[in-house]
């Protein structure tokens, strides 16, 4: 069930959504649009300015530019800030994703594990890697962590920067989990957060949101949000102190 909600705080996850990207992207403004291109590390996406109202033809001649700036064919927003955004972007021919989005609300609340360990990384950690591969093995849905992408040094460097935090879950010295909050200002997000199929349904993701939501308290956050992949993911969230607000749209084309 939806928390009541009210404007200003779907406005400022909003800024902070089009705040948090520029610190690592460059901006190209189409139409109703903003598309984030991203210097360094992975790819960003284009974003609709609040308020607007959009129809397929505008949707198409955002995606036009986004394949010309070599940026993933793909839109995000909060549906309740651009509500034609959703039918708009489906009649373009893009497949529509709806993730519950969370806040959250007083205190966190503990989830330790018997037996795993979670700690909030510093930026020359030697377990950065580990973590990393982790995470990607996480998202494939796969145990094998010998293949991730080679972002270490982008998460290291934004990591001193104060841009990026990086949590992992141990269990025996080993890496089972991992994920991050990018502070900015008094909001952050929490993202990326993944366990490795062989350590799910033990709470560990559970302990893991609940450190980094502990870190981003200590550094102040005024507003600490997320968006989870499905509703099953969502009360794994709510289980730590976080409520819904909202749907977190994620719009991709077919290519």
């Amino acid at each position: 069930m939806l928390a009541q909600v009210g404007v200003e705080l779907l406005d400022r996850i909003e800024r902070y959504c089009d705040t948090a990207p520029r610190a690592t992207a460059d901006v190209v403004e189409v139409g109703g649009f903003t598309i984030f291109v991203a210097r360094t590390g992975w790819p960003f996406y284009a974003r609709p300015r609040p308020g607007g109202s959009y129809d397929a033809s505008d949707v198409r001649a955002v995606r036009a530019v986004l394949a010309q700036h070599g940026v993933p064919d793909q839109l995000e927003w909060i549906d309740a800030c651009v509500p034609t955004l959703l039918p708009a972007a489906r009649t373009a021919g893009m497949t529509v994703h709806q993730h519950p989005l969370l806040v959250l609300r007083g205190q966190v609340r503990s989830c330790p594990v018997d037996g795993v360990e979670v700690v909030v990384l510093g930026p020359d950690d030697a377990r950065v890697s580990d973590v990393r591969a982790v995470v990607s093995a996480g998202f494939a849905d796969s145990d094998d962590t010998a293949a991730s992408e080679p972002v270490e040094e982008t998460i290291r460097q934004r990591a001193r920067e104060g841009l990026l935090v990086l949590a992992g879950g141990f269990e025996a010295g080993a890496a089972i989990a991992g994920g991050t909050h990018a502070p900015r200002d008094d909001v952050t997000e929490l993202t990326g957060i993944a366990t490795l199929p062989r350590a799910r349904r033990r709470g560990v993701g559970a302990a893991l949101t609940a450190a980094l939501a502990r870190d981003a308290a200590d550094r102040s956050a005024g507003l600490v949000f997320l968006s989870a992949g499905s509703d099953a993911v969502a009360r794994v969230y709510e289980r730590v102190g976080f409520r819904r607000v909202g749907v977190a749209c994620v719009a991709q084309g077919d290519s």
